[in-house]
């Protein structure tokens, strides 16, 4: 939960910055992969996208299916700079 707040806390404070989240190991936890998918609904109705990157096919999947579908789709990625480009081009500009 600290992270999620964390996270929360980064995103109102960046915002109208696209947020890009990194899950490095290969296989991360079901509790990270639940606050990528909250930071995800928390992103979605501040209408800002999330961009996640990770190099594992399955995690990718389980992301896609538990992404949140009402608001902004979550953009997910298998390379970090992939991601990131694809938050910066999506970012409005200032």
């Amino acid at each position: 939960m600290a992270l999620l707040t964390q996270i929360s806390d980064l995103v109102h404070g960046h915002k109208p910055t696209s947020v890009v989240i990194i899950l490095a190991q290969p296989s991360p936890t079901q509790a990270a992969l639940s606050v990528v998918l909250r930071a995800h609904h928390l992103c979605s109705r501040l209408d800002l996208v999330l961009s996640v990157a990770t190099h594992s096919a399955p995690v990718r999947r389980l992301l896609a299916a538990g992404a949140d579908t009402g608001g902004i789709r979550l953009v997910i990625h298998a390379r970090a700079d992939t991601a990131i480009a694809t938050a910066t081009a999506l970012t409005p500009a200032a």
